[in-house]
C-alpha cells in the first residue's frame, strides 16, 4: 500500500526495515515512531532473524520529527513526542539483534539520532548528518545523547550549537558511522555487513549486544566486573562449546541458538 509509513521484507535471515515516507522526508511522526517500535519488537522476538537493516525510501534518510505536530501543542503533548521517540531509540539498542543504518540520504536531528542509536552504520558516500535544532530554537537535546555517545563531547558540541551538516567522510572520522561507500553499493554494503552477522551463533550475538550496552557507561573495574560474569556464562553455553570445537576441529560450525 502506498500509505504504509513502514515496508518490511525478510531475506535469508535478514530483516529490512524500510522508512517509507518520502514525501514527508521520512519524518518520524508519533504514527511513525510507534509502528517502528512495534515492528521491532515483533523482530525481536523472531528467531530467524539474525540483523536487521533500517533503510529509507526516497532521497532523504530521516529528516528528525514532523514539525508539524511541534506547533501549538501543550507540554504534556510534546512529552509524549519524546517519550516515544526515546522509546524507539532504547527499542533499538534492546532487541538481539544487531541493526544496521543504511543511509543513503540526509540524516538530520532526530534522523542523525536515529543513525546513532543504531548499532552500526553504512553511509552513501552522498549522505549528510545535522543536528540543526538550535537554528529554529528547539536544541536537539534528545538527539544529543546518543550523538555524544557516538561521537564524543567535543565534536558532539559543535554539531549541536553550529547545527552545521557534515559529510559522510567526516562522519565516519567522527565514529558517527562505520564506514561510506558509493551510492551503488551501499545496499550491498549494508546486506554483506548483514550476512556476516547472520553467520555467526545469534545466541551469542544477542548476549554481545547486551552486554555491550550493559557495560559501556560503567566505570572500568565494574565493567570488568560485569564482563568477565557474562563471558564465564557464555563459556558454558552450547554454541560457545561448538564453536570452539569446530575451530579446533577446522571444521565449520553447527549453530544451536543455546
Amino acid at each position: 500500500m502506498p500509505d504504509q509509513n513502514l515496508i518490511v521484507s525478510f531475506e535469508a535471515a535478514i530483516t529490512v526495515v524500510t522508512l517509507n515516507r518520502p514525501e514527508w522526508r521520512n519524518a518520524l511522526s508519533l504514527a511513525l515512531m510507534r509502528e517502528l517500535i512495534g515492528c521491532l519488537d515483533s523482530i525481536g522476538r523472531n528467531r530467524e532473524t539474525r540483523a536487521v537493516i533500517l533503510a529509507a525510501a526516497g532521497p532523504v534518510f530521516c529528516s528528525g520529527h514532523d514539525l508539524t505536530e511541534m506547533v501549538g501543542h501543550t507540554v504534556n503533548e510534546y512529552r509524549e513526542i519524546f517519550d516515544v521517540c526515546s522509546e524507539l531509540m532504547l527499542k533499538i539498542q534492546a532487541i538481539p539483534q544487531p541493526v544496521i543504518a543504511q543511509v543513503q540520504g540526509i540524516a538530520t536531528a532526530a534522523g542523525c539520532q536515529l543513525v546513532a542509536s543504531c548499532d552500526l552504520a553504512i553511509a552513501s558516500a552522498e549522505a549528510r548528518f545535522a543536528t540543526p535544532g538550535v537554528k529554529i530554537g528547539l536544541f536537539c537535546t534528545t538527539p544529543m545523547v546518543a550523538l555524544t555517545r557516538a561521537v564524543g563531547r567535543k565534536r558532539a558540541m559543535e554539531m549541536l550549537l553550529t547545527g552545521k551538516m557534515i559529510d559522510a567522510a567526516t562522519a565516519a572520522d567522527w565514529g558517527l558511522v562505520n564506514g561510506v561507500v558509493p551510492t551503488a553499493e551501499l545496499e550491498s554494503a549494508a546486506r554483506k555487513m548483514a550476512q556476516q552477522i547472520a553467520s555467526a551463533s545469534a545466541f551469542t550475538v544477542g548476549l554481545g549486544k547486551q552486554a555491550f550496552y550493559a557495560q559501556i557507561d560503567l566505570d572500568q573495574p565494574k565493567a570488568y566486573a560485569y564482563a568477565k560474569e557474562v563471558m564465564s556464562m557464555n563459556a558454558l553455553a552450547a554454541d560457545a562449546q561448538e564453536g570452539i570445537s569446530a575451530f579446533l576441529d577446522k571444521r565449520v560450525p553447527c549453530w544451536k541458538g543455546r
